[in-house]
């Protein structure tokens, strides 16, 4: 048992540093399911999807828009990486202008989605206590909207659930309009990129 632990973590150290090549994962897949090391086809087809899931990450980095509010995308700082244990891929972009700030992040098989879901099927919940916390409509989606704490400089978040896949829009100094901001992402062109 230690040993075969051994050499799947080698395994994974040498995709990490190669950079996972989809077609020797299937090949790797299918050449321990014919020798009947099921739990080597296993790992070879979870790295298989983990670089489907950074594939299509990069692909919906392309149909984000690259300006949001009045801010500017920092597209050199885009990321685009694989997540941890259970969720799929991480796709990051910055925007800013000024002191104006947002960041987009989309997770792929986030595990926040049923949290979000709850709180979007149940209007009480929905709206909060003090009333910092609303339901909105982006693109034909429900989506969350919270109002940071109160400050001189307004912070908002954003939580857009798309099937698996979670959309969150983090926003500092930006006192426009927070719901027009929302409205320009592009949120049913994810939703097919991503699901």
């Amino acid at each position: 048992m230690r040993k075969l632990t051994l050499t799947l973590m080698g395994l994974a150290l040498s995709y990490i540093a190669s950079g996972q090549d989809f077609n020797a994962n299937i090949q790797t897949a299918r050449q321990s399911y014919s020798s009947g090391n099921l739990e080597g086809s296993r790992f070879a087809m979870q790295q298989m999807l983990q670089e489907l899931d950074i594939i299509s990450g990069k692909e919906t980095l392309k149909i984000l828009p690259e300006t949001l509010g009045g801010l500017n995308a920092k597209i050199a700082e885009d990321e685009v990486s694989g997540a941890a244990g259970f969720a799929g891929a991480v796709i990051h972009r910055e925007y800013e202008a000024g002191d104006k700030k947002a960041s987009l992040e989309i997770i792929s098989n986030s595990p926040l989605i049923s949290s979000i879901n709850a709180i979007l099927a149940l209007p009480f919940l929905g709206t909060g206590s003090n009333g910092d916390q609303k339901v909105i409509k982006i693109d034909g989606y429900k989506a969350l909207i919270q109002k940071g704490s109160d400050t001189a400089n307004p912070v908002y978040e954003i939580q857009v659930p798309l099937g698996s896949a979670l959309i969150t829009v983090k926003t500092e100094n930006y006192a426009d309009d927070i719901i027009k901001l929302a409205n320009s992402i592009p949120v049913a062109l994810i939703a097919q990129k991503l699901n």
